[in-house]
């Protein structure tokens, strides 16, 4: 590793050369306490800014070991570590002046969940943070003063702020790491005492608009019913009150613009963990839990979704069932067996996004159209047996039908977004209203022995198969990996070479970072693991096996770029349905 003075006078001797000398600035240095790396440089600048890192060994970072021994405590202070490098970088950003994107500072920007991120990783060995720089330049001539300023003064002061425990409040950085020990007893407790989700008492729902996920201020805060309250005492905040669902089916209700969706998108996504003054910090979901949707003109490919349809008119086989455009009835059938074996233990449906004709069939209706002329079986007549032969609870937003509650273990009304235990009254009613058909014959959980077929040779039309075609998300470790070239577009998608894969309604992916980790573990898929033999189940698997032991490494080109998140199981499960490639 060469010295940082090695640095400064390759930077001196390369100024008011044409930009591309930058290049030769790539390599690692030593900056006393921690080493600074150059990733990669960019073209000119008006390109995408330098990829730089720094590693900070844990003798020198001084932050306490039981604050990253476990996983949850890990990610909590990485993202602590990460939030506040992207503040620190704000002072400075642009202070280093030039064309372009000259003078950039940039880290990822963290939204309300806690998400692990190749941003900030604390290994065995080291804090290590992965950020971008705009190399300055005066029109595509090197600026090498401005950048002395920011690899010399500003980013020093920065990561001596950052990542060095004496230099931190440390109130804070052991709320953040309690929080999440608080957060993840909890979720032992929904698994220990049969419950699928927890919300606290005074927790905030609402957000502040459509395109910001702060909290609403003024809002309602949440109360539980009295029957559904419990209470437990968690390791740091001690005694705490909420709601607690229980495994089962539980149906929510209520009056339009009564916070029946706000609560439900609340318990989507409490499938993270949240910052302290989300609101949500304490609502706490079973973190297999899938949230269904129809999807009209998804792809499907062979899955078995003779549970829900059948006899179809054109005599199409439902157990191997695979169409590029389907509808709203076969999108969620599809969607329910594919979360079946992502193994999901809860599902989340809103009655608004689902495909009417899949969710129920009233009588009147099954006079008119008899059964036999009906390849659908709605998911009224399977979810009791999802939960009592599969063990998958349910909790579903309805307001257009009262045949849910035949079938609910718990009836929530929202009323003026306070919720209220309707169960006993409503159950009542039942009695004296003649009961629909709620249950179907011939439950049976599909095998789930399907696999994807296996990629294209290079060269033959298939995925990788332009040698010459480079880009982002290029490698350089030799075979078809390097040519697959990677484009995320925000949150929704991201193509690999021409192939776009439309994740838009995978509606519990937190962050464009996650889509972006979603396409590089694609690609490591279609390269290394599907072989066109290994079920999806054993493709999953092994990816999610991989980025546990051995990092974003092996799912990278020849550096970690900042920018990727990790997604759950269940959305990596959902990345590959819906790649038609």
């Amino acid at each position: 590793m060469k010295s940082c003075n090695e640095l400064r006078t390759l930077l001196r001797s390369i100024d008011h050369k044409s930009y591309p000398a930058y290049k030769s600035l790539a390599g690692a240095y030593q900056f006393g306490s921690y080493s600074l790396s150059i990733d990669h440089v960019q073209g000119d600048p008006f390109a995408s800014p330098s990829s730089l890192h720094v590693e900070i060994p844990h003798k020198d970072a001084g932050f306490p070991a039981p604050y990253y021994e476990n996983p949850y405590g890990r990610v909590a202070l990485q993202d602590f570590l990460t939030r506040k490098l992207s503040s620190l970088f704000e002072d400075f950003n642009f202070k280093a002046k030039g064309s372009g994107k000259s003078g950039l500072m940039s880290i990822t920007r963290c939204g309300q969940e806690v998400l692990e991120r190749s941003a900030c990783q604390i290994t065995k060995t080291h804090v290590v943070a992965r950020f971008h720089i705009g190399f300055p330049a005066f029109g595509r001539t090197i600026n090498a003063g401005e950048l002395e300023k920011i690899l010399f003064d500003f980013l020093p002061r920065c990561v001596e702020s950052c990542f060095f425990y004496r230099r931190l409040d440390g109130k804070k950085v052991e709320a953040a790491v309690f929080l999440a020990e608080d957060q993840q007893a909890i979720r032992q407790i929904l698994k220990e005492e049969k419950l699928v989700a927890f919300v606290a008492n005074g927790a905030i729902l609402p957000r502040k608009s459509g395109v910001s996920d702060l909290p609403l201020k003024e809002s309602v805060p949440f109360t539980s019913p009295a029957a559904m309250e419990r209470a437990f005492t968690l390791p740091h905040k001690g005694l705490i009150r909420g709601m607690a669902i229980p495994e089962g089916i539980t149906l929510i209700v209520g009056g339009g613009y009564h916070g029946k969706s706000t609560l439900l998108e609340a318990l989507q996504m409490g499938v993270y963990n949240h910052i302290s003054g989300d609101g949500r910090e304490y609502v706490i979901t079973d973190d297999t839990a899938i949230k269904l949707r129809a999807e009209d003109g998804r792809s499907i490919r062979n899955v078995d979704i003779s549970l829900f349809i059948n006899d179809l008119p054109n005599k199409k086989d439902t157990r191997s069932f695979s169409t590029p455009d389907a509808s709203g009835s076969t999108s969620q059938a599809a969607g329910v067996i594919e979360g079946v074996e992502a193994g999901s233990r809860l599902f989340l449906i809103d009655e608004d996004t689902s495909a009417t004709n899949f969710m129920v069939r009233d009588d009147f209706m099954q006079q008119v159209i008899s059964r036999e002329k009906e390849p659908i079986t709605p998911f009224l007549e399977r979810a009791r047996d999802l939960f009592e032969e599969a063990g998958i609870s349910t909790i579903l937003v309805a307001g257009s039908s009262g045949a849910f509650f035949y079938i609910a273990d718990k009836i929530l009304q929202m009323d003026c977004y306070r919720p209220v235990d309707i169960t006993q009254p409503v159950k009542a009613l039942c009695q004296s209203h003649p009961a629909p058909r709620i249950q179907a014959p011939n439950f049976a959980v599909p095998g789930f022995i399907r696999a994807l077929p296996a990629p294209k040779p290079a060269g033959r039309g298939g995925h990788g198969s332009d040698r010459r075609r480079g880009g982002s998300g290029s490698d350089d470790r030799g075979g078809r990996h390097e040519h697959m070239k990677v484009k995320t577009f925000g949150r929704d998608s991201f193509s690999l070479n021409k192939e776009t894969v439309d994740m838009r309604y995978v509606e519990q992916l937190a962050d464009s970072e996650q889509t972006n980790a979603l396409a590089h573990l694609l690609r490591f898929g279609l390269e290394q693991v599907i072989d066109g033999k290994k079920t999806v189940r054993q493709t999953v698997s092994l990816l999610f096996d991989t980025l546990d032991k051995k990092g974003w490494e092996p799912f990278c080109s020849s550096y970690v770029p900042c920018g990727l998140a990790k997604p759950r199981k269940q959305e990596i499960f959902a990345c590959l349905n819906r790649f038609r490639g």
